[in-house]
């Protein structure tokens, strides 16, 4: 068995369960190796009353004072005729009841006047007693060393156990071929770092916290490194090109420009400045054009584009996603239409039929002065340009050096502009973005309003649920963003899926509730957006998968719920959907952590409305025991990584990763590490 086996050569992993890991992208053992869990569970400390803990999964530390009965349901909300066994605490003279479902032997292993712990959510039947169904029971040596040892917790799909994920991932850690060494000796010693095999087997199966920290030190450490290393080795064959391009004309540049119905802002003004200077300089160019939410990219791209496209050249623009990509063609066949431009506006996407394709790419291939738009189809085999001149991209690791050797290949050398809405810490985006220049567009538009923002707890939903019925009633819509698609065991985050239905049961049928994730096809995702554009959706219940770009002016409302488990400037992102139209928009932060505990790091964010501020914050909030649930933020999709928290670690990977390219130019033909960047793109980079 090796990397790229067949996760059927899994012991106990026949087609069935095979069908449910594919539907998590795991095809192959390599996959699920890099499956990472998403949280660990964390025992609490035992408490003896239940009355300090209803509504929550709680430790209770008690003696049985009663032998435990079996009874029949027959007074019960449950199914008729179903066995259970019933126990009884005394709970400082309060009764807690006990109630196993379908566990006849459960009465076996627990004894009158012996201490348990027994662990599960507390429920209140009277003022007199409280409740516990199904709870875990341990004896306290059993219980204290589970508090000592994190219990992975996997994304799951259904009919995928946590169980069986786990049991699949321990036979990979007993393969140390799979996860051969690839980093020098000497480069481990310097930083401290654990071996490649022991990192991946303490973060599926840590032995205490201190490990699990230094596991995931090290895996995020190797992140950072491939996207470094992979960067440095590269970007030397892309550096000192010739600018060929020339630009004599600007006429309808300039039109445009002094036609818009607003001025830009000095931010806009100078980037645009930057960017035309670029496009004259004397070598090809890469921009980093960094803009807080709601900036005013798009205008930008847009018109660098046109400056393109006047002088006879084709320009690009690549969106991450096919929404985002359809909606950029509408925005820039309005431009051309309003400005009465005569040029052609082509979008290109994954999901065009064969026949229609083929027809676009003889258009690309042979026409100029076009304005070409499309998601990562653009760098497909079949597509042949004709002087395509600019590239503009909305993330810089989803259009790195390899993608421009891609378009160097087809015959092309384009400047290229990255547009980023994460509003990086200079002293990070210095790092990661050391082989571009940048520039940053720190205004608003004046014409849009400030959003007004609050954070709730979860009992204070129905505030939130009232207050966007009232905006509906005014005539606008409404987000709501939930971290999951779907419920996955052993966790209580909203989900989109029940969370329709709940809204559908709320509003009564009154209110039109659609639903938007990333497991839906693009003609399903891109349907569900033109309904929602033309209002004929009221409320979109969505994943993040709106988090970048999607643009609808009339939606007045985002509500975030379980806002506890993202990073602050994701949550800044996500805030950007509203606020785009000529109403006052207003955002809601669901804190569903126990107590409101996250209240106070999320009260930045409804002190400002300034993402540059706020993602400072987020580097100067974050802990180190913040990958335990909290949501990475940004454009970089790392598994483990997050910029803003390990940001020490990056600073460290840069700086290996360029003293290897330096020394060793040679480096990437090394066996071990092409290997190892191979299954880095294979696991990690698969959307690159």
């Amino acid at each position: 068995m090796d990397f790229y086996s067949p996760i059927t050569s899994l012991k106990g992993v026949g087609s069935k369960t095979a069908a449910l890991f594919e539907a998590l992208d795991i095809a192959n053992v390599g996959a699920l190796l890099y499956h990472f869990p998403r949280t660990y569970q964390v025992y609490p400390e035992p408490i003896t009353d239940p009355g300090e803990a209803v509504g929550e999964k709680a430790a209770i530390r008690m003696e049985l004072n009663a032998p435990i009965t079996v009874k029949r349901t027959r007074n019960l909300d449950i199914s008729i005729g179903m066995g259970y066994v019933k126990g009884t605490l005394p709970a400082k003279r309060i009764p807690l009841e006990l109630v196993w479902f379908r566990m006849p032997y459960i009465r076996k292993q627990i004894h009158p006047g012996r201490e348990y712990i027994f662990y599960g959510e507390v429920k209140q039947l009277k003022s007199t007693s409280y409740s516990m169904q199904q709870p875990a029971v341990y004896t306290l040596e059993d219980y204290t060393r589970l508090q000592k040892k994190p219990q992975a917790v996997y994304a799951l799909t259904k009919g995928l156990t946590n169980h069986a994920v786990t049991k699949a991932v321990l036979q990979l850690i007993d393969h140390p071929t799979i996860t051969e060494e690839y980093l020098p000796d000497t480069l481990l010693r310097k930083r401290g770092l654990l071996g490649y095999h022991r990192a991946l087997s303490l973060i599926h199966q840590p032995d205490d916290f201190e490990s699990l920290a230094e596991a995931r030190n090290r895996l995020v450490y190797d992140e950072f490194f491939k996207f470094f290393l992979t960067r440095d080795l590269e970007r030397d064959g892309m550096a000192g090109i010739r600018n060929h391009w020339r630009f004599p004309q600007d006429a309808m540049f300039r039109k445009v420009l002094d036609s818009l119905p607003f001025a830009l802002t000095e931010g806009q003004s100078k980037a645009l400045s930057d960017m035309r200077g670029d496009l004259e300089g004397d070598h090809i160019s890469q921009r980093l054009i960094q803009g807080d939410v709601g900036s005013g990219k798009t205008i930008l791209a847009f018109l660098i584009m046109l400056l393109a496209v006047e002088n006879g050249y084709q320009a690009a623009i690549m969106a991450p996603t096919e929404v985002l990509a359809r909606q950029h063609e509408k925005t820039f066949r309005a431009y051309c239409q309003q400005f009465s431009l005569p040029y052609e506006v082509v979008c290109i996407t994954g999901s065009d039929k064969a026949k229609q394709r083929r027809l676009l790419n003889d258009r690309v291939a042979a026409e100029a002065s076009l304005f070409i738009i499309g998601t990562h189809a653009l760098l497909s085999e079949g597509m042949r340009y004709h002087k395509l001149c600019v590239v503009i991209t909305d993330e810089q690791h989803r259009f790195g050096v390899r993608q421009r050797r891609i378009l160097q290949e087809k015959g092309q050398d384009p400047h290229v502009f990255v547009m980023s809405a994460t509003p990086i810490p200079r002293t990070l985006a210095m790092i990661l973005y050391s082989d571009m220049h940048l520039s940053v567009v720190k205004d608003v538009p004046a014409r849009r309003l400030p959003i007004r923002n609050t954070v709730i707890t979860k009992d204070k939903r129905a505030r939130g649920l009232n207050f966007i019925r009232q905006e509906i009633e005014k005539g606008r819509q409404a987000y709501i963003i939930c971290p999951l698609v779907e419920a996955s065991e052993k966790t209580e985050a909203e989900n989109v899926v029940e969370y329709v239905a709940y809204l559908n049961q709320y509003y009564r049928g009154s209110i039109s509730v659609g639903l938007l994730h990333g497991k839906m096809k693009p003609a399903e995702k891109d349907a569900i957006m033109a309904d929602f554009s033309e209002k004929k959706i009221q409320i979109l219940v969505s994943t993040t998968v709106v988090e970048v770009g999607i643009n609808v002016p009339n939606a007045t409302v985002m509500m975030i719920e379980d806002a506890n488990r993202f990073g602050l400037a994701q949550l800044h992102q996500l805030r950007g959907r509203v606020g785009r139209g000529e109403w006052q928009s207003y955002c809601i932060f669901v804190d569903s952590s126990p107590k409101g505990q996250e209240s106070n790091r999320l009260s930045v964010l409804a002190g400002s409305n300034d993402g540059f501020f706020i993602a400072n914050e987020d580097l100067r909030l974050r802990g180190p025991g913040d990958f335990f649930g909290i949501r990475q933020s940004g454009d970089l999709d790392f598994k483990l990584a997050d910029i803003y928290q390990d940001a020490e670690i990056m600073k460290l990977a840069a700086e290996d990763a360029k003293s290897l390219a330096q020394s060793d130019p040679a480096l990437s033909k090394h066996d071990r590490v092409r290997e190892y960047l191979n299954r880095m793109d294979t696991v990690i980079f698969s959307n690159l």
